[in-house]
């Protein structure tokens, strides 16, 4: 039984390879019927044209202008080779369809969402614009804004604010990327405003004040040790004649008030506090 089983999942599996490549087979020649169909159509077409050239020749002329591209569809299928235009080519009316594409740059203003930008863009494969998607222009427009707000969710807005031109870049890398198989470049991105909330912006305008407030602090700080070791230094130099009046100096340039009180202390009165060696023990170990 178990023999009989795999015998007969071999032959379903041959069976199905068999109509695959069967059917592989049928599609290729249908599709090579359909060539020399085509081809057949197109000369019987061209020489139709040639014999009957006077009356067929206005139907068959067509004037595009330098800004313009043609993009030709003969039974259905892209003529191959590059777009026509500019200026004068000839096509059959009855068997091909023609479709104009706009080389010139576009521009256009993303919908408001916290930053208003605009980008430019212009069309560099005709081809590949009308045959890889239905509707450019609105799936530029789609993709810009997506991007867009993937870009602005990956910022903070101090980022926002101070790499503005950073962020544009990276926006127009990425739509780049991702439009250049629809046969468009995009030239150019650039953020023209950014629109907060007014609460974001009490927040925002906290946040710089309490940000000034600590960078002055540090400065006052920072001043005031400098200030005390300029102040050691010079003290370090001075003789105890010169250091009395110095402070004396210091006493008379008080001001005067209700509020300050100033107690005169002879300065000869430390020397009872401070402990001093004998010179003499000093000399005396020196030698």
């Amino acid at each position: 039984m178990n023999r009989g089983n795999r015998v007969g999942a071999v032959c379903d599996e041959l069976t199905v390879t068999n109509d695959g490549g069967g059917s592989r087979r049928s599609s290729g020649r249908s599709s090579s019927v359909v060539e020399v169909l085509g081809a057949v159509l197109t000369l019987l077409s061209a020489v139709f044209i040639l014999l009957s050239f006077p009356l067929t020749g206005w139907m068959c002329a067509k004037v595009i202008h330098e800004y313009e591209r043609a993009v030709i569809f003969r039974l259905g299928r892209v003529v191959k080779g590059r777009a026509k235009g500019p200026g004068l080519f000839w096509f059959i009316p009855w068997l091909d369809v023609i479709q104009t594409v706009d080389l010139r740059t576009v521009s256009f203003n993303i919908q408001p969402q916290e930053v208003d930008a605009v980008v430019f863009y212009r069309v560099v494969d005709p081809s590949s614009w009308v045959t890889r998607v239905e509707d450019g222009y609105q799936a530029i427009h789609t993709l810009t804004q997506t991007t867009l707000r993937a870009a602005l969710g990956a910022h903070t807005l101090t980022d926002v604010l101070t790499k503005r031109t950073g962020i544009a870049r990276r926006i127009e890398e990425t739509l780049h990327g991702a439009s250049i198989l629809w046969g468009v470049q995009v030239e150019r991105v650039e953020i023209k405003d950014l629109s907060l909330p007014v609460n974001l912006q009490r927040c925002m305008a906290s946040e710089a004040e309490a940000a000034r407030r600590a960078r002055a602090k540090m400065i006052v700080a920072e001043g005031e040790v400098k200030a005390s070791h300029a102040l050691k230094e010079a003290a370090s130099g001075l003789s105890p004649v010169a250091y009395h009046l110095r402070y004396l100096q210091s006493l008379s340039s008080v001001q005067s008030s209700a509020s300050i009180v100033v107690f005169s202390f002879p300065a000869e009165l430390l020397d009872m506090f401070i402990p001093h060696q004998p010179q003499d023990l000093n000399v005396s170990a020196g030698r």
